[in-house]
């Protein structure tokens, strides 16, 4: 199983998307790595939410000459190597994506040479798991998301989860209103709840775009909506600040774009969260995502899966005991259709996870080769 090729394939990909009566233009920035192996065999990685430029160049010119060689078996030794190499003195950032697609590849290796899907492999504990849909994006006007929430409905899904304070911080910068942004989204989810029901949970996404004050200022006006959790409300998921308003009753989610394993156990020692949400397209793959699970596990604090590509994410929450929901983001589902095969569906809001060997899915060799071969997009990130 020796390394004997990696390559990296960046990827802009914009598409429509429809959720019922509803419509709306969106897009994804991501990069797929695949390692070769000189005993034939080839998996295939994934990273996405970043600048896939400069993660082709990390793979490109610093980590594939330095893991050829090595047995795409020893996940252990590739991690530890790529950690000195990529994130010497503990950053986070763009180290962390790059690691995370050459671990999901090396456990798509893994997979196929043991015969057995990544989720089993990981423990076995479920054949399916539970989804939460994320619908409610900045794109849509209210009455869209009215919309498609009663569709969503309709088609069997009982949990939805919507944006708020849509880069808010970064638009009052360029001197919009926060005043403005709130006040709407109050009425953004007075419009959800109405249409999905009251037996509909409903969660809401910061995106780490309001400030403190913004963030309590708007939490204390959902609370007649119920809203089952605030997930990554504060900019940079300051640790102290989600502590504070967390003891104010709000339900906190965070951990979806973290890529060290100190920001997760700082996350959990200092209270600030009731769900752990890392994401393994960017915390450095399932082999990152078991440790922070078993540090979840041991501070009794929920699993979950933020950040969109449940693809990847099913095979933690399938495999381990403490996993928890699965992100059905729309639109990363959209893209992924168009980089994989035999992409597995929703079945209201289950999936079942496949029995096929590694991720379980394939990859589109002809719509890589055409992403990569197309204009890059300056890291245009998640849509």
């Amino acid at each position: 199983m020796t390394i004997s090729e990696i390559n990296a394939y960046p990827a802009y990909i914009p598409t429509t998307l429809d959720i019922g009566p509803a419509q709306a233009a969106a897009s994804l920035s991501c990069c797929v790595i695949e390692v070769k192996t000189e005993d034939g065999v080839t998996g295939y990685g994934y990273t996405a939410i970043t600048d896939e430029e400069v993660i082709v160049s990390i793979i490109d010119n610093l980590l594939a000459p330095d893991l050829k060689g090595m047995s795409a078996l020893d996940r252990e030794a590739i991690a530890e190597r790529i950690y000195w190499m990529v994130s010497p003195r503990g950053q986070t950032g763009y180290g962390s994506h790059a690691a995370s697609g050459v671990d999901l590849a090396l456990w798509d290796i893994l997979g196929k040479v043991t015969g057995q899907p990544c989720w089993r492999l990981l423990g076995g504990a479920r054949s399916e798991v539970p989804l939460y849909v994320t619908f409610g994006f900045g794109s849509f006007d209210r009455e869209q998301l009215a919309d498609a929430a009663r569709h969503l409905r309709s088609d069997g899904v009982r949990r939805l989860k919507m944006v708020v304070g849509h880069h808010a911080l970064k638009r009052v910068a360029a001197g919009a209103s926060m005043s403005d942004i709130l006040k709407e989204d109050i009425e953004r989810v007075r419009v959800v709840r109405e249409a999905a029901g009251d037996d509909a949970d409903i969660y809401i996404d910061a995106n780490c775009s309001l400030d403190p004050a913004s963030a309590q200022w708007l939490d204390d006006r959902l609370k007649d909506f119920d809203i089952a959790f605030f997930e990554e409300p504060l900019r940079g998921n300051d640790t102290r600040q989600l502590a504070n308003l967390r003891a104010r009753g709000t339900r906190i989610a965070a951990g979806q774009n973290e890529g060290q394993l100190f920001r997760f156990r700082d996350l959990l020692t200092s209270g600030a969260v009731d769900v752990i949400q890392p994401n393994v397209v960017i915390c450095g793959g399932l082999t990152v995502g078991q440790k922070v699970a078993a540090m979840a596990d041991a501070h009794q604090v929920q699993l979950a899966n933020g950040g969109a590509f449940p693809f990847h994410n099913m095979h933690l929450h399938g495999g381990l005991a403490n996993g928890g929901l699965v992100e059905w983001h729309l639109i990363s589902v959209e893209m992924g259709r168009s980089l994989f095969t035999d992409l597995p569906d929703r079945d209201g809001d289950v999936l079942r996870l496949p029995e096929t060997p590694g991720l379980g899915f394939g990859a589109n060799l002809d719509a890589l080769r055409e992403f990569a071969a197309g204009p890059l997009s300056k890291g245009r990130g998640k849509g």
